[in-house]
Formats: structure tokens, C-alpha cells, sequence
């Protein structure tokens, strides 16, 4: 048997391919919209891929299994419960399913949406399970959020009380040794509290795991509804666009340099910016209206926070790193990355210069003299579950993937200082509110974090 993981940190995204090397028949669950891995890997193995099973509609990006089909004229399989614009397999709850000796068992696991599933792989008809592909179900150390339900029948509270009965009465029957293998890791906003760790056990999990725990039902739903992440924006775009057919993504797609006229003149037009670099290097210079999103860091989800999807975009980028950030953007749907401009050493070309700025910073002894003397306002980007643990008094909280739909509710009338945990994610949020004509923005250097060693010392 073949099991191979694919895991992008971008995403926290994991896909998977299956495959029986005796029949040479494989599938692939949950892929991602650059499927050259997978063809790769199945040549390599000398498999075909014959079907790609979506374990529930997902939100955070775009899926591949249309240009699995593509590629190789597989099917797609969906649960039962889903609806879409292009043919699907239906896979009902306990449909076996045979890639000749390796055998799938598919589990109808609702609870982060309603046609959610998950894939028990067994080597052989007759064998105990060895792994459970368990999509948003499961994760490693919690499970899905179920208020990102995409069908629209019914409330986060039956979604909640769903999951309860997918993790006790199906997911922790399976023996302890099984491997669960998710759908994200740690950083996805699919969950609040998400591992590290690519894969687990569901003897480790039951033991470990705070979600799974034993407790009322009524405990579950308050204990998965509460703290989640702010969703963003994008996610309602790529749901609709994994439920219907949609332009394919080239596999051999480029993005051609823009020359500095052709970038002043997409600057004009207000066409989106965003600057790759990492925040020190923006910080001592970029183009005015630019948005700091790090390829560094999570910078496909966040590009989808700062520039709606379908919104045509020119990046600027450390040289070499350009496709690749074109096709991170591909993988939620923004195709419409139309061009770049790699900059290195923090040299833009001579013919912009003038529109080259530095970004206001504030440091956390500046920031406590402007909040004693009143003259700041000072606002918290952070999701609500990490300002359970601490927050700076009057700040104004508007988590970062909601930010660019509330703009209006951020004060003006002082100078604005905002803040992250660390500094990567307020220099996001800072470069944002000044493209939208904030005047007098900083962010604060190391963020709550250095406030709170700061405050914690003294």
C-alpha cells in the first residue's frame, strides 16, 4: 500500500494520495490545485489515478479535483449530502470502496459541514484499519468549527451537535491504533487549537485531545463554538467555487515581470500591491499604497484578507520567489495575479523612488507614554481566543481577517498604533489601513508578546 502526505505550511494544508501498488489504481483526497505532486508521485509509483474524493467542501482553498479530472479523467466523490454543478459520485455512509487489495470504508462524519466524510484505509479487505483520513472532523488535538457550514440548512448549534455524535459514536470506535491523518495542522483557521504533529492516533487522541474528551453534549457544543478564529473573508468565494465548475488552473502558469512604468500605472489604477518582503525590509522601504503580506508567513490566507478573490494584483517580491507566491495565491483562487517586481537589498528601481515610503513603528515604551497620556488609539488584530489570554487595556479589537469589511468601525481622530502577537501580522494590518488612506498608522514592534514580557518584568 501507498499512503503518501502532502503537507503545505501556507495552508497548514494536507492532502493525500492512496494507492495499491498489486492493481497499480489509486485515489487522491483533498488535493490542492497544483497537482504535479500527484502525478508525479503516481508515475513514479506507476499508478493511475482513478477517483478524488473532497472530504467536505472546504473553505480555505480551492480543491484540485477539477483538474484531477482533468489530468487523468478521474471521478470525484463527495458525501452524500453534497450538491454541485459538475457530476459526483455520491459516497454513502459505510460504501466500501476497492483499489484491489487496499480497501476504503467511507464514514459519514457531519458536524463541520453537513457532507463531510472520512476515508478508514485498511491494506487489505480482511485487515484492521490502519489509518482514517478524517478531513476537518479530526484533527490533531481538536475538530472542526462547525460555523462554516456551506449547504445553509442548518444553525452552527446542529453542526455542533453533530460533530458530538461523529466523534463518539464514529471516530473513537476505531481501534486506538489507527493513524488519523487530517486535513490541516496547526495555524488553520478550520479550528482553534490545532497540533503541530501531521499525524496522531486515536488512542493518543482520546487521551490528549480537549475536544474529545468525555463531557455533556450541551459542554461540547459551548467548548466548539467559543474562541474560534475570526473566518476570513474569502472563505464563502472558494466554497461557492468547489461547488461549481470553474477556470482550471494552468499547471505551467508564469507571471511575467512588470517594468516600473507598468507598476506606477497599476498603482494609479488602485490595483492591490502586496509586498512579499518580510516586515523589517518594508518597514525601511516600500511603494506607498502596498500591502505587507511576508511570504514568510501564512501568506496565501492573509493575501486573501487584505484583496478579494478575482481582484488583479501585483506583487513584489525578493527575486525567484515570484511564481511561487503567484501559485500560493492560485491555491485560494486569486488568479489574477498579473504581474511582479522582484526588489533586492531594498533597491526599487530609480524610476519610483519618489513613490518609496518607510513604515512608522512603535515600540512598546513609546506606546505605554501614548496610552497614559491619551493620545493613541491602539488596536488588537488577534482572534478572540488569544485575547483570552491577555490584553492591552483600551485597545479596539478587530480581528485582521475582518479588518477590510470594518474599516468604518476604526476610530480616527488620533494617531493609530496596531497590534498583533508578534509584529508579523500588524504590519499586515498597519500597511492596510494606510493603502485605505489611514493617515498615521504604526504597528507595534514585537507586539502584545514584548508588551507582556515588558509588564510581566516590571
Amino acid at each position: 500500500m501507498i499512503l503518501e502526505q502532502y503537507y503545505i505550511e501556507c495552508l497548514s494544508h494536507a492532502s493525500y494520495l492512496i494507492g495499491d501498488e498489486s492493481t497499480g489504481r489509486a485515489i487522491v483526497v483533498d488535493p490542492r490545485r497544483d497537482i504535479g505532486d500527484y502525478l508525479d508521485d503516481a508515475a513514479k509509483h506507476n499508478l493511475t489515478i482513478e477517483g478524488v474524493i473532497n472530504t467536505h467542501f472546504h473553505a480555505d482553498f480551492v480543491s484540485g479535483h477539477l483538474e484531477l479530472v482533468d489530468a487523468t479523467g478521474a471521478w470525484i466523490g463527495f458525501g452524500e449530502a453534497a450538491e454541485t454543478d459538475y457530476p459526483i459520485r455520491r459516497l454513502r455512509d459505510g460504501e466500501q470502496l476497492s483499489l484491489g487489495e487496499v480497501h476504503l470504508e467511507i464514514l459519514s462524519t457531519p458536524g463541520h459541514t453537513w457532507e463531510s466524510i472520512s476515508v478508514v484505509v485498511r491494506e487489505r479487505p480482511d485487515a484492521a484499519p490502519s489509518a482514517v483520513l478524517t478531513g476537518d472532523s479530526l484533527f490533531i488535538g481538536d475538530v472542526g468549527r462547525p460555523d462554516l457550514v456551506n449547504l445553509g440548512d442548518g444553525s452552527t448549534s446542529d453542526l455542533a451537535r453533530a460533530m458530538f455524535r461523529t466523534v463518539h459514536e464514529k471516530l473513537l470506535t476505531l481501534p486506538d491504533e489507527v493513524t488519523v491523518m487530517p486535513a490541516h495542522g496547526a495555524g488553520s483557521s478550520c479550528g482553534k487549537n490545532l497540533s503541530t504533529e501531521l499525524t496522531s492516533t486515536i488512542g493518543e487522541q482520546r487521551v490528549s485531545n480537549p475536544s474529545v474528551q468525555p463531557m455533556s453534549e450541551d459542554d461540547f457544543v459551548a467548548l466548539i463554538t467559543e474562541g474560534q478564529p475570526a473566518a476570513p473573508s474569502y472563505f464563502s468565494a472558494d466554497a461557492a467555487m468547489n461547488k461549481r465548475i470553474h477556470p482550471l488552473l494552468a499547471q505551467d502558469h508564469t507571471i511575467p515581470m512588470l517594468t516600473p512604468a507598468q507598476v506606477r500605472t497599476e498603482l494609479t489604477a488602485g490595483t492591490r500591491v502586496l509586498d512579499a518582503r518580510s516586515v523589517d525590509d518594508f518597514a525601511a522601504g516600500h511603494l506607498r499604497g502596498s500591502v505587507n503580506v511576508g511570504f514568510d508567513g501564512r501568506f496565501a490566507e492573509t493575501g486573501g484578507m487584505v484583496a478579494e478573490v478575482g481582484e488583479r494584483i501585483v506583487l513584489i517580491t525578493y527575486p525567484g520567489e515570484e511564481q511561487e507566491a503567484a501559485v500560493r495565491l492560485a491555491r485560494i483562487g486569486s488568479d489574477n495575479a498579473i504581474g511582479y517586481l522582484a526588489v533586492a537589498d531594498g533597491m526599487f528601481p530609480a524610476e519610483l523612488t519618489e513613490l518609496v515610503r518607510t513604515a512608522p513603528r512603535t515600540s512598546v515604551e513609546e506606546l505605554d507614554t501614548l496610552l497614559a497620556a491619551g493620545t493613541v488609539t491602539l488596536v488588537d488584530i488577534r482572534n478572540p481566543g488569544e485575547r483570552e489570554l491577555g490584553t492591552i487595556p483600551g485597545a479596539v479589537p478587530i480581528p485582521l481577517a475582518q479588518l477590510r469589511t470594518r474599516l468604518g468601525q476604526v476610530p480616527t481622530g488620533k494617531p493609530i498604533v496596531v497590534h498583533c502577537a508578534g509584529g508579523w501580522r500588524s504590519s499586515v494590518a498597519a500597511s492596510l489601513l494606510r493603502a485605505h488612506g489611514f493617515d498615521n498608522v504604526s504597528d507595534l514592534t514585537g507586539g502584545y508578546n514584548a508588551w507582556a514580557e515588558s509588564h510581566v518584568a516590571a
